[in-house]
């Protein structure tokens, strides 16, 4: 007879994933737990647009719901926002997909980074990605089933890692480089000549090249290296973007992959067993936001270039050395005058002056010692932000 006793508790965990059981929980999530229980916080945690989508954006989801938009789209996404995600990226970035073929439209550049490790990785298989970086990252590629393999981004070398430190971490078990510029937490984005190293060791060993271009059109007095776009790269290179961060529009969930057949093949079949397909009013949006936003889109950079340039002269003038940033919306300023680990000096902020950062170790061993801040919130609620921040420094500083 079919024993229906309870299972003990002690027994249940053997019932979950034991990659997800040893998977350290979001150390962004975890502190903004910790913020949702106070009232009245600055937050200059969050990293995402304080910007709401523009109008025409969101009439454009609006109409098609209106008129009944709300079937499944083909797995790969509207033929149009392919077409129309294919000419920007050969407008921006000179780089050219056959929208047909090589392109995929995804809920969010999270899950194309999701379906990117799930494609390519077998068991045991390593990628190598930046420290600091976005906290998915080493998460995405464990629960692939391969080993992220670090390799620090130092502030000695402007947060980008360098070829000669990607090298030396290459073995027989490498499949691929992940890498994300302009880059989260740090705000660092890569130049023309290291994108080239990198690309002649991908080259060199047959490597994948992961590249994350969410901030891509967020730099600042810089030019954006896509990655795709360097000789003999865009056979290797699975491109990733989206519009969350350029148009505003993170809670409309659109992303995209960008790559050659091989690779697109394989996405496409994984997105169709597990998403079906992006939501189709927010692909309308996507399409007005591609074919119309490009002039909202610059509006919304000049606006975050200003409070960048605010924000990093206000911390050096505090005596929170930073580095100046040249992309997405993200200063990584060093605490280290203070003693504290970034961790409780992001907590003793919020529990002293209600200014929420997060801690620069949530994004790696080497964010130790920093704690990143967002300027993707309006100047006057960034300066009174470091009114509080003055205050708090100038009490716990040790130099």
């Amino acid at each position: 007879m079919l024993n229906t006793k309870s299972v003990p508790i002690q027994a249940r965990a053997s019932l979950i994933s034991e990659k997800v059981q040893s998977l350290a929980p979001s150390g962004i999530r975890k502190f903004f737990d910790l913020l949702s229980s106070l009232k009245d916080v600055i937050s200059l945690g969050i990293g995402e647009p304080d910007f709401v989508t523009p109008w025409h954006i969101r009439e454009a989801g609006i109409y098609a719901l209106e008129r009944g938009h709300t079937m499944y789209t083909s797995n790969a996404g509207m033929p149009e926002l392919r077409q129309e995600i294919a000419r920007y990226l050969e407008v921006h970035y000179g780089v050219s997909y056959h929208p047909e073929h090589e392109i995929l439209v995804t809920t969010g550049s999270s899950e194309a980074l999701d379906l990117a490790m799930r494609a390519i990785i077998n068991a045991g298989d390593e990628v190598i990605i930046p420290d600091p970086c976005y906290v998915a990252y080493p998460a995405d590629v464990i629960l692939a089933g391969g080993a992220p393999v670090s390799v620090p981004a130092t502030v000695e070398n402007d947060f980008v890692i360098k070829a000669s430190d990607v090298e030396t971490r290459i073995t027989p078990r490498t499949k691929a480089i992940l890498i994300g510029y302009p880059a989260n937490p740090t705000g660092a984005v890569i130049s023309r000549s290291e994108a080239n190293a990198i690309a002649e060791l991908a080259q060199k060993y047959n490597l994948v090249i992961i590249s994350d271009e969410i901030y891509a059109r967020l730099v600042y007095g810089v030019e954006h290296v896509c990655f795709a776009s360097l000789p003999g790269l865009k056979e290797r290179t699975i491109l990733i973007g989206g519009l969350s961060k350029s148009h505003a529009m993170t809670g409309w969930r659109i992303g995209y992959v960008a790559a050659e057949r091989h690779f697109i093949h394989p996405l496409t079949k994984i997105h169709q067993y597990t998403m079906l397909c992006a939501p189709t009013l927010a692909q309308m949006a996507a399409l007005e936001a591609l074919r119309n936003g490009e002039t909202e889109v610059e509006k919304m950079v000049r606006e975050y270039d200003r409070r960048r340039r605010f924000m990093v002269n206000r911390l050096n003038q505090i005596g929170m050395s930073c580095f100046e940033p040249k992309g997405a919306f993200y200063a990584f300023p060093s605490i280290k005058a203070t003693g504290m680990s970034s961790e409780d000096f992001a907590t003793k902020l919020l529990e002293e002056e209600k200014v929420a950062v997060v801690p620069g170790s949530a994004f790696g061993q080497c964010g130790e010692g920093f704690v990143r801040c967002c300027y993707a919130t309006s100047l006057p609620t960034i300066e009174e932000a470091f009114k509080r921040i003055q205050r708090f420094f100038n009490r716990h500083t040790k130099i």
